[in-house]
């Protein structure tokens, strides 16, 4: 099989900004608890949190990472994670039916982040709560003033605010599955006058509106009330596999990913246009990744921190994490921030035992890959390949390719997934107006067996690193093995 890609200096998507490779912690299951956080663990640090997993997520380079939810935000009382421990109140979480300790709060998960290098990117409850708990949350966060909650962040032990950034306004509040769902209208007017009252305290401050699942109605609806307050309108995505899906089926749906990110763009751009606005809404992938495998598993009821939706990942896996990276990296014109749902145990990359060891998941590769060397702009290459055809797309390319250009480090790091299951496919990359370019690198994450997975115990899907031409110039040729996420580095 043959494909060409041709790329040139002149032509960019634009450069992405490194929060595109964020990721989320949510109060469910594992992720905290036995997760990122476990004292009595051999490799708990002075405050609980597990060194092991910490080394993990610095070898992704996460920039961001969104907390506390999720579903668990709707019904989430932010003053029960801070102060004393002893103190803090045992509750029901109706969101995921366990029992949530208060152990870890934002005091805690604040000097988290830091230790994880990265920045929180915090939700809001526009749920059960509102407006004023809004502002006296980001009060507590990030105002250096001589006012009560700003004095009780204080009083708890930390004189200097948190200084956080971002802020999500609620989470999934088109839903029925969230504790005070709310119609377009309500939630519009809710999310605007909660994002006036957050900016007239912190006019610094990101705001990310929620986003539906490319509904006009909502989409419309909840922009033209918040258009002028919020910088960012989210979007959710998972995908699975049914048991009749082939393999093509599955790890083709990015096409569908790229769809829902630029209908929701439009939208963004229509309420634009109609406010006669020069503000333009950008948009945060604040949830994506594959999701199946555990739905419908059993926990009990009212539990502290049960295994809830441990996806154990396959190859197969890896490579649709690879294809819906590469749509991100595609379209970071509009979408500035993702977060990959989610980071430790629940749907993640990263799995603990509790007492144990920590080990990479399949798809743990592509995205610490794509955070690591996919910082720069990104290409607007001309690909040309075959394609196949799907219920949900007449053209589903074979091959799945961004080119991300570092001009600081004078290269050019080209991701590549072959959607075929029997051929391999040789490549022609043509890089216009970057002089003589030598291959360095080529890194390939591949395995016979489509459903293995990696265990604390043997790990079955690994990178490998694949002999390179050493030869220079403008055209270059690479060859992708079949079924196969592949990263390729030419310096020039």
């Amino acid at each position: 099989m043959k494909a060409e890609v041709i790329v040139n200096k002149n032509y960019t998507i634009g450069e992405i900004d490194k929060r595109l490779y964020g990721s989320f912690i949510e109060h469910l299951g594992r992720a905290v608890y036995s997760g990122i956080y476990e004292p009595g663990h051999p490799e708990a640090d002075d405050q609980g949190f597990r060194r092991d997993v910490l080394e993990m997520i610095k070898k992704i380079d996460v920039p961001i990472v969104r907390y506390p939810g999720g579903n668990f935000v709707s019904g989430y009382n932010w003053e029960d994670g801070t102060g004393p421990k002893e103190k803090r109140p045992r509750r029901l979480e109706l969101a995921w039916q366990v029992t949530e300790t208060n152990e870890v709060g934002i005091d805690e998960f604040q000097e988290w982040a830091k230790r994880a290098n990265s920045e929180v990117m915090m939700a809001v409850n526009l749920g059960t709560r509102g407006a004023d708990e809004a502002r006296n949350l980001l009060e507590y966060c990030n105002l250096d003033t001589d006012t009560y909650y700003a004095n009780l962040r204080r009083q708890n032990g930390f004189d200097k605010p948190f200084g956080i950034k971002t802020w999500c306004l609620g989470n999934e509040m088109y839903g029925n599955w969230q504790m005070g769902h709310k119609t377009a209208e309500e939630y519009g007017r809710l999310a605007a006058e909660t994002a006036n009252m957050m900016k007239m305290a912190d006019p610094n401050i990101e705001l990310i509106a929620c986003g539906a699942t490319g509904s006009d109605d909502w989409e419309l609806t909840v922009l033209n009330h918040v258009y002028d307050y919020v910088d960012y309108l989210s979007l959710h995505t998972y995908y699975g596999k049914q048991s009749h899906v082939d393999t093509p089926y599955f790890i083709g749906q990015s096409v569908q990913m790229d769809a829902f990110i630029k209908g929701v763009a439009a939208m963004c751009d229509a309420v634009k246009t109609i406010k006669h606005s020069r503000k333009t809404i950008n948009l945060a992938f604040d949830e994506w990744n594959v999701w199946y495998h555990s739905l419908g598993a059993p926990y009990e009821k009212w539990s502290v921190a049960p295994r809830q939706l441990e996806d154990i990942y396959n190859f197969e896996d890896a490579l649709l994490a690879g294809c819906m990276l590469i749509t991100l990296q595609n379209n970071c014109d509009r979408v500035k921030m993702a977060c990959l749902a989610q980071l430790v145990n629940v749907i993640a990359p990263i799995m603990t035992q509790p007492g144990g060891k920590v080990w990479a998941q399949t798809i743990f590769y592509p995205y610490m890959y794509g955070s690591m060397r996919g910082r720069g702009s990104a290409m607007r290459a001309i690909v040309k390949c075959g394609s196949y055809e799907k219920s949900y797309a007449k053209e589903i390319p074979y091959l799945e390719t961004s080119v991300i250009h570092n001009e600081e480090k004078r290269e050019l790091v080209v991701f590549a997934v072959n959607r075929s299951m029997e051929e391999d496919m040789e490549v022609d990359l043509w890089f216009e107006n970057f002089g003589d370019c030598v291959a360095s690198e080529h890194i390939q994450l591949y395995c016979d067996d489509m459903l293995a997975v990696n265990t604390e115990e043997e790990e079955k899907v690994a990178p490998i690193t694949v002999d390179v031409e050493n030869t220079s110039g403008t055209k270059h040729t690479v060859t992708l093995k079949k079924h196969s996420w592949n990263m390729v580095v030419y310096k020039y």
